[in-house]
C-alpha cells in the first residue's frame, strides 16, 4: 500500500503525472466562497464578468491554484514536515465551471538538512485543462522525512530561481476592463488611486475554525498527513493539526477585499513564505503593501499592482510593530506572522 515519498524516493527530473484529474463544478465555487468569505463579484456574478468579455464567471484564482495543488500532494508532499515556500505561480489562463485539470510535476532539486533525517525537495509543477492548455505553473519546496536515516541523498540545489513571477507574455484575449463596474464592488478606488508605498491595515479578522480547515483540504483533496491526521499529530512538536499554509492565502486574499475592492484577478505570485503556523482557533488578520504598478500591453484598459501581503494571526494588522525582529543576531518574523507572500493583480484603470 502507497504511504507517500521520502526524502530519498526523490530524483532530479523526475516527471510525476499526477493521478486523479478533476471537473471543477458550481458546488466546488460555492463552498469555497462559505469558507473563505470571498466577495469578488468576477467570481460570483456572472453579468459582471460577461461585461468584461469573460464567457462566464471565472473560477477564483487561488481555487483554481488549490484544487491543482491538490492534484500534487500524493506524490510531493503525503509525508510533509512542512510546505516552505513558493516562486514563479503563473496564472496563464482562465478556467471555469466544468473544466476538468490534470497535473504533473519536475524535480528540480533536493537538499539534505544537516540533521541527516529530513530534506527538502523542489518542484515545478504544471496545471493543464482538458484541451490540453497549459492554464497554471508554479515551483514550490517542501521539507520531507527520510524514510531510512542512513540514506545516501543525491543533492542538487537548484540555483536562481526566479524572483518574479513571469507574467510578460500572460494574456486576458477578449477581457476588456473599460466597462468594470464600480456600483458592483462597493469602491471607486482604481489604479491611479494606489500609490507605490502605500499601507493598507484590513481590518476584517476571520477565526478559522476546526471544520473550516478540514472542510478546505477536504474540497481541494489535499490529503497531506500533517492537515489530516489528528492522531498522528498528537506526536508531533505542535501535538494537533497544522492549517494548510494555502488556507491562509486564501482568507487573506478575502480580507484584503476591503481596500482593493477592485483588484479583480491573481495573475501571479512572484513568493511566498509560510513564517509560522496556524492552527484552528487562531484570527487572522492582513496588511497590504503596494510594491509597484505598472501597464501590461496584454491587458486592456487595466493596470498591474505589485502587492506585498502579511498575514497575521491573533493580533490586528495596525498592532503589528514590526514583520520582522531581530533574534539572536538574526532577523527572523514576528512569531505573528504566519504568511508574507508577493503577488500581482490586475485592476480597472480609470476612463
Amino acid at each position: 500500500m502507497k504511504q507517500g515519498n521520502f526524502l530519498e524516493d526523490f530524483e532530479l527530473n523526475k516527471i510525476f503525472k499526477h493521478a486523479i484529474p478533476r471537473t471543477i463544478s458550481s458546488g466546488d465555487v460555492a463552498l469555497y466562497i462559505g469558507l473563505t468569505g470571498s466577495r469578488n463579484p468576477l467570481n460570483c456574478a456572472k453579468p459582471f464578468a460577461e461585461n468584461l468579455g469573460f464567457k462566464d464567471t471565472p473560477i477564483d484564482d487561488i481555487l483554481l491554484f488549490h484544487i491543482a495543488f491538490g492534484r500534487t500532494v500524493n506524490d510531493v508532499s503525503l509525508n510533509a514536515i512542512a510546505n516552505l515556500g513558493y516562486a514563479n505561480i503563473q496564472f496563464k489562463k482562465n478556467a471555469y465551471v466544468g473544466d476538468t485539470i490534470r497535473s504533473e510535476s519536475e524535480v528540480i532539486g533536493i537538499k539534505e538538512n544537516s540533521n541527516k533525517t529530513t530534506g527538502i525537495v523542489y518542484v515545478h509543477s504544471r496545471t493543464f485543462n482538458q484541451n490540453n492548455e497549459e492554464i497554471l505553473s508554479w515551483v514550490r519546496w517542501v521539507m520531507l522525512p527520510k524514510r531510512d536515516a542512513s540514506a545516501t541523498i543525491d543533492e542538487h540545489v537548484p540555483e536562481n530561481l526566479p524572483k518574479e513571477s513571469q507574467i510578460s507574455e500572460i494574456e486576458r484575449e477578449g477581457i476588456d476592463f473599460s466597462n468594470f463596474d464600480l456600483e458592483s464592488t462597493g469602491s471607486s478606488k482604481l489604479y491611479e488611486d494606489y500609490q507605490v508605498g502605500e499601507v493598507i491595515n484590513h481590518s476584517a479578522g476571520i477565526t478559522i475554525d476546526e471544520t473550516d480547515h478540514t472542510m478546505a483540504t477536504k474540497l481541494y483533496q489535499n490529503n497531506a498527513k500533517l492537515h489530516f491526521d489528528a492522531h498522528m499529530m498528537k506526536g508531533s512538536k505542535f501535538g494537533k493539526r497544522l492549517i494548510y499554509g494555502g488556507h491562509i492565502i486564501s482568507l487573506t486574499r478575502a480580507i484584503s477585499f476591503e481596500g482593493l475592492e477592485n483588484a479583480a484577478q491573481v495573475i501571479g505570485i512572484n513568493g511566498g513564505i509560510h513564517s509560522n503556523p496556524s492552527f484552528a482557533d487562531d484570527t487572522i488578520y492582513c496588511r497590504s503593501e503596494i510594491v509597484d504598478k505598472f501597464e501590461h500591453k496584454k491587458i486592456k484598459n487595466a493596470g498591474i499592482l505589485r502587492i506585498r501581503q502579511v498575514g497575521i494571526k491573533n493580533m490586528a494588522s495596525s498592532e503589528l510593530p514590526s514583520i520582522k525582529v531581530n533574534q539572536d543576531g538574526k532577523d527572523v518574523y514576528h512569531e505573528n506572522v504566519v504568511l508574507d507572500i508577493d503577488y500581482y493583480v490586475i485592476i480597472s484603470k480609470r476612463g
